[in-house]
C-alpha cells in the first residue's frame, strides 16, 4: 500500500511539472522539496530532514555553484587573460568541491537538487558565449562580482538562520572562501579599469 500511495504521489509530482508552468531546474528542485516536507507528506514521499527554508538554500547553493564551475569551464575556453584564466580555474576546483560536498549532504537529507543550472544562469551563459576577447573578460568579470556578493549573503544568511546543522556548518565553511573569491575578483576588476 505505502508502495501505490508513493508511486501515486510521484505520479502526481511528475504530472504536475508536465503541466501548469515551465519551470527551471531550481524551480523544480524545490517544488519537489516542498512536496517531500515530512510535515505534511512524510508517507508518501519520505519526507525531507530539513525545514522549506534550508532546502532552499541548498538549491540555490547548488545552482550558484554549478553555474560557477560552468562559467569557469567557459572562461578558460574563451580568455586570454592570465588574471581570468587563474581565477576561472580556482572557480572550477573550489566551487567542483562544494558542490560535491553539498551533494551528499542532500543526499543525506533526501533533499532533491536541480540537474542543471536555472534561466537566469543560462541566459547570462548563453550572453558571454556570444562575446570574445576583452568584452568576455569584463563581461565574465562583472558577472563574477556580482555571483559571488549574492553567493554571500546567501551563506551569511544561512548563517544566521540555518536550522540544520549541517548545513550551517556547510555555509560556515564555504562564506569566507566566497568571500577570498569576491576580493580576488574585485582585484582583478580594478586591474582591468
Amino acid at each position: 500500500m505505502k508502495k501505490l500511495i508513493y508511486a501515486m504521489a510521484i505520479s502526481a509530482l511528475a504530472f504536475q511539472a508536465c503541466s501548469g508552468e515551465n519551470k527551471d531546474a531550481k524551480e523544480s528542485a524545490d517544488s519537489l522539496n516542498m512536496a517531500k516536507d515530512s510535515s505534511t507528506n512524510a508517507v508518501a514521499t519520505g519526507g525531507i530532514a530539513v525545514d522549506e527554508a534550508d532546502a532552499k538554500f541548498t538549491t540555490q547553493a547548488a545552482v550558484g555553484g554549478m553555474a560557477e564551475v560552468e562559467l569557469g569551464k567557459l572562461a578558460l575556453e574563451k580568455s586570454s587573460n592570465p588574471q581570468v584564466k587563474e581565477f576561472a580555474t580556482m572557480m572550477v576546483k573550489d566551487h567542483g568541491m562544494a558542490n560535491t560536498e553539498l551533494m551528499a549532504i542532500a543526499k543525506q537529507k533526501n533533499i532533491t537538487l536541480p540537474s542543471t543550472v536555472d534561466d537566469e544562469h543560462k541566459k547570462k551563459m548563453d550572453d558571454l558565449s556570444k562575446k570574445s576577447g576583452a568584452d568576455f573578460d569584463k563581461a565574465y568579470v562583472d558577472a563574477m562580482v556580482s555571483g559571488h556578493k549574492s553567493t554571500l549573503k546567501l551563506m551569511e544568511d544561512e548563517l544566521r538562520d540555518a536550522k540544520d546543522a549541517d548545513l550551517k556548518a556547510f555555509a560556515t565553511k564555504t562564506a569566507p572562501i566566497v568571500q577570498s573569491h569576491l576580493v580576488m575578483i574585485n582585484k582583478i576588476n580594478d586591474s582591468m579599469k
